[in-house]
């Protein structure tokens, strides 16, 4: 992520409804929800709930992919680690990032092998 994408990303989420939209969909996970369900939890109008994702959409945060007749929108996780990783870049040392990488399907994944291992033995 270069400066011109951070300073994007950071200025979509320098406000309060969107900011709350992008972590209620960071705790969604890779599924996302529906615009339906982010303005029934957020309180939002639907028209300006439109706006906030246009912005978040923009600065390449969030993800839309239509399922039917709706618009499922969900975090877009690589985006999100490189600008954690823009913003620690040197926080260990000159070239060395110890930013965490966030990747939930991955622990999605890990997470469903440990319950059927778990499951195996206790079955």
């Amino acid at each position: 992520m270069d400066q011109n994408q951070t300073i994007t990303a950071l200025g979509a989420l320098a406000q309060d409804t969107r900011l709350a939209l992008f972590r209620l969909l960071v705790t969604a996970g890779p599924a996302g929800l529906s615009a339906g369900t982010i303005a029934e939890r957020l309180g939002v109008a639907p028209s300006s709930l439109s706006f906030h994702l246009q912005q978040l959409l923009h600065a390449g945060l969030v993800t839309q992919r239509r399922l039917s007749r709706q618009l499922i929108y969900a975090a877009e996780y690589g985006a999100m680690t490189e600008l954690i990783g823009y913003l620690t870049e040197n926080c260990c040392g000159r070239g060395i990032s110890c930013a965490p990488a966030c990747n939930p399907a991955e622990t999605l994944a890990e997470g469903e092998h440990d319950e059927a291992v778990s499951r195996s033995r206790h079955g």
